[in-house]
């Protein structure tokens, strides 16, 4: 009997040593692994579910295993999205990378360079009633369309023109605050809207426009190369922390995997940080921002979240078009890759 009290001891005592050598690793390892660092992110816009990728990295605890404690607000548009990131008051931002282009030719401009492309396309598009004779971006000579005021696509339209031989100065422009652009499509006030493809179509639709009468002049489809949408970085914290930098893109790539994989999943969080959010709205805008903005046959040969440099170049061009260059920016003053994951990890199964 004393012979089995002796082995059952010897065996507690093994087992304590044991767990007091894995509570001691633990320990040393949290301490190495340091604290986690705080980043203030910001949207450029009111948030809808085209933002869901980064709120399912959030909630997934994708952020967390990088060690990030990511803090998301927003902006009323790209140009004070940029102006905190080159402050300094936000870490990271999603802006208009077409923006971006923009500021960085600003005389005093910090080098703000974007590190991941969420948007391989940009959303911009005209949107048109067909019961108004208009199936195809020519056909837009002659009419009306709404614009809101800071409209971006507007921006690209000059290029866009000039391209499919539309006489620019056919088409009229009437411009309105964003909040009535749909209404006034709606009520046949006007015979198209200018907008991005996943908020104005979704939202004529959810307004009761019948989908047949409908149709999406996607810019994209009539030789427009801009990106769009693109997560930027203080150059500052870039240079001092590149590690946070890379956990945050590999964080944001698992959260576009689990949005693709889940989208009605990835809807429902988005649509429970909107006021009055709307589950099934959310769901159909996610689903043409999908299709038409993030999965393209690009980012399916090439990964999430990089760039074709020749791309983004002859995108600049378009841009200049319209907009007067003091010193034309080049693809590598505007996109720093150096923050990606080989493509192996980048590709959407």
């Amino acid at each position: 009997m004393s012979g089995f009290r002796t082995i059952a001891l010897r065996g507690l005592l093994a087992l304590a040593i044991s767990l007091a050598a894995l509570a001691a690793r633990d320990v040393t390892a949290a301490e190495t692994a340091g604290p986690s660092i705080a980043i203030r992110f910001t949207f450029d816009r009111p948030i809808d579910a085209s933002m869901a990728p980064f709120f399912l990295a959030a909630k997934d605890g994708s952020f967390g295993t990088e060690r990030l404690n990511v803090s998301f607000s927003r902006t009323a548009g790209s140009p004070e999205a940029l102006a905190r990131v080159a402050k300094g008051d936000s870490e990271l931002a999603l802006v208009d990378i077409n923006e971006l282009i923009r500021f960085r030719d600003r005389d005093d401009a910090a080098p703000v360079k974007a590190v991941f492309v969420l948007f391989n396309s940009a959303p911009y598009a005209i949107i048109a009633r067909r019961s108004r004779g208009i199936h195809l971006l020519p056909d837009l000579d002659g009419k009306t369309v709404g614009v809101a005021d800071g409209d971006l696509s507007m921006r690209l339209w000059p290029a866009l023109a000039k391209q499919n031989g539309i006489d620019a100065s056919h088409v009229k422009f009437h411009k309105m605050s964003a909040a009535v652009r749909e209404p006034i499509l709606s009520a046949g006030q006007v015979d198209a809207v200018a907008g991005f493809s996943y908020l104005s179509a979704v939202n004529l639709r959810d307004r009761g426009v019948p989908g047949a009468d409908l149709v999406v002049l996607r810019y994209a489809d009539y030789g427009c190369e801009a990106y769009g949408f693109a997560v930027v970085v203080n150059p500052a914290f870039a240079a001092a922390k590149p590690d946070a930098v890379k956990g945050f893109v590999r964080a944001l790539i698992a959260g576009v995997n689990a949005t693709v994989k889940e989208p009605a999943r990835a809807a429902d969080e988005a649509a429970s940080r909107i006021d009055d959010g709307d589950r099934d709205l959310e769901l159909a805008r996610l689903r043409t921002v999908l299709v038409d903005n993030i999965l393209t046959d690009e980012v399916r040969r090439n990964g999430l979240g990089g760039v074709d440099p020749a791309r983004l170049d002859r995108s600049i061009d378009q841009i200049a078009r319209d907009f007067k260059f003091r010193k034309r920016p080049a693809a590598g003053d505007i996109f720093d890759d150096r923050f990606l994951p080989p493509v192996a990890a980048r590709l959407i199964n």
